[in-house]
């Protein structure tokens, strides 16, 4: 989704209230694959270091950061991130509409009170 459409739904502050429940799950979803990807992170690198056949252990672990597989990982990773942080930031804009409409709706009321 576009940034600029997801700013137009948001206007509403009920349009944003429902984006925020309907988006909790995929950001629960892409906050997990984030996790599990940095998790599966390190249990790839220990399984690279076995496969290799150098002796000294940071040559095992240079053949195990330099591999196609954990280089793949990462960009896995990185895409895991990226999807995570819109969601979130999109949340973010959808609450900060929403505090944005009530600071409106108190100042309203207020100079409906002056008024009278």
């Amino acid at each position: 989704m576009e940034v600029g459409t997801v700013s137009e739904k948001l206007r509403d502050p009920h349009k944003a209230v429902d984006y925020i429940i309907a988006n909790a799950s995929k950001f629960a979803a892409a906050k997990a694959q984030r996790v599990y990807l940095e998790e599966f992170r390190k249990s790839k690198k220990a399984l690279l270091m076995a496969e290799s056949t150098a002796e000294a252990a940071n040559a095992r672990e240079q053949y195990a950061y330099a591999h196609a597989e954990y280089l793949q990982l990462l960009d896995g990773l990185k895409a895991a991130i990226e999807i995570e942080e819109k969601l979130k930031w999109d949340i973010i804009a959808a609450q900060a509409r929403v505090e944005i409409w009530r600071t409106q709706e108190a100042s309203n009321r207020q100079q409906d009170r002056a008024t009278r």
